[in-house]
């Protein structure tokens, strides 16, 4: 435990890794220590604010931040991102979205963090597809594609009983391809309303 004391071999080791997100099993696996020994210590680093914690388990620190898209995944699993940032993110809205939104089949869940709001919302399982695997920083995050972000932004927004999406630029959507999306939610209603924004 004294060489952990040291938070330059601390850092430096974790570092070397590319571990940007860690938890108590991680420090366990790199030092060599019990997990009771790794949650004291990283209890300790919080209080100093040496390192920061993203929500219960998961620490990152101040001066080694992945992107935020990258955090997202890692909240909270499984999901990928999707719905407004999604569509902001592929150019599909002019708007310019802050809160980072993702879909998952788990509940849905809202985490503030680091100064965002990382938020989750819950689709069925047999529509969790259309993402791709994208970079930053040479680390990998799951986003929807542009069709399927706009499709699950407006299930989620019948379900709510909101209107659709009226503003976007349709340039960047594949009719067919959100079609084919929005068969998966088995919902006549979210078919009608992809089939007539989109005509």
């Amino acid at each position: 435990m004294v060489k952990l004391l040291n938070q330059t071999i601390f850092a430096s080791k974790i570092k070397e890794k590319k571990l940007y997100i860690f938890s108590a099993s991680d420090i366990c696996v790199l030092f060599g220590v019990s997990v009771v020994a790794a949650a004291a210590l990283l209890h300790r680093y919080k209080k100093r604010e040496f390192i920061l914690q993203l929500k219960r388990g998961l620490y990152v620190f101040p001066d080694f931040l992945p992107p935020e898209v990258y955090i997202a995944n890692k909240l909270y699993s499984p999901s990928y991102i999707s719905l407004e940032f999604a569509l902001s993110y592929h150019g599909v809205i002019p708007e310019v979205v802050y809160e980072i939104t993702s879909v998952t089949t788990k509940a849905k869940r809202r985490f503030e963090t680091l100064g965002k709001i990382f938020s989750y919302r819950k689709i069925k399982k047999v529509a969790y597809t259309g993402y791709e695997l994208q970079k930053q920083q040479e680390l990998g995050f799951y986003i929807a594609d542009a069709e399927k972000a706009f499709v699950d932004a407006n299930y989620l927004r019948l379900i709510n009983q909101r209107e659709p999406i009226s503003r976007f630029n349709k340039e960047k959507i594949n009719a067919q391809k959100a079609m084919n999306y929005a068969l998966l939610f088995n919902n006549k209603k979210l078919n009608s309303i992809i089939k007539t924004t989109l005509q």
